[in-house]
C-alpha cells in the first residue's frame, strides 16, 4: 500500500477478529515505530501483549472496578476479548534535564500512531481504547506498572470484521493558515515576555 493511502484509509475499527500479528510480526512493526518523532531518542514508552487468557485477567481487574451492577461487571469482563491482541501502552517518561515531560508524551502517542498505520499497511486493524480503568491500582498492578508510569489505554489489535465506512475529511485549509494570513487577519496577539 501506498503510504499516503494507508494514512487516508486507516480508520479505528471496534469488531475484530482473528487473525493478529503474531509475536514476530508485532516486534517487526513495533521496531518500525521506534522511528517516530522521539526528541533524544528517549523511548519513554513500552508496550505489554495480552492474548488468550491473559484478556480474561484483564477482564476480571476491569469487572471488579465496575459497579454493583452485574450486567456492568459482566460488560466489563468481556471488554478486552473484542479483540485477539491487546497492546497495553505504558508512558515510561525519562528523567531529562532538557526534554520535558509533555514531549515525552508526544512521542509516545507518536509511536503508536505509527504502530496503528503499519498494523493497517499490513492489513491489521485497531482502535486506541482508554478510559478511567487505566488509573485503577489492580489494572496498574497486573501491567506491572512502576509508580512513575502511567497506562495509556490499550490498542486492540485484530482483523476487521467489517470494513469500515470512509471518512469524509474536512478542508484542511480552515486548519492551516501562513504567518502573512494571520497577520492581514487582524487575529489578536498575545504579547508575553
Amino acid at each position: 500500500m501506498e503510504t499516503l493511502d494507508t494514512v487516508l484509509t486507516r480508520r479505528s475499527v471496534s469488531r475484530l477478529s482473528d487473525p493478529a500479528p503474531d509475536d514476530a510480526q508485532l516486534l517487526a512493526l513495533v521496531k518500525a515505530a521506534m522511528t517516530a518523532p522521539d526528541h533524544g531518542r528517549l523511548l519513554p514508552w513500552r508496550l505489554v501483549t495480552l492474548r488468550g487468557e491473559e484478556r480474561a485477567e484483564l477482564g476480571a481487574r476491569l469487572a471488579a472496578c465496575s459497579a454493583d451492577d452485574p450486567h456492568a461487571r459482566e460488560r466489563a469482563a468481556a471488554k478486552p476479548l473484542r479483540a485477539p491482541l491487546l497492546v497495553a501502552i505504558v508512558f515510561a517518561p525519562v528523567a531529562h534535564p532538557t526534554i520535558p515531560r509533555w514531549e515525552q508524551l508526544a512521542a509516545t502517542a507518536a509511536a503508536i500512531q505509527t504502530l496503528s498505520l503499519l498494523l493497517h499497511d499490513r492489513g491489521y486493524a485497531s482502535i486506541w481504547r482508554t478510559g478511567a480503568v487505566t488509573h485503577d491500582h489492580g489494572v496498574r498492578a497486573l501491567h506491572r506498572l512502576r509508580p512513575d508510569e502511567q497506562l495509556l489505554g490499550w490498542l486492540y489489535t485484530g482483523t476487521a470484521v467489517s470494513l469500515p465506512r470512509p471518512r469524509r475529511l474536512p478542508d484542511p485549509r480552515a486548519r492551516v493558515r501562513t504567518l502573512t494570513q494571520l497577520a492581514a487577519s487582524g487575529a489578536q496577539v498575545e504579547v508575553c515576555c
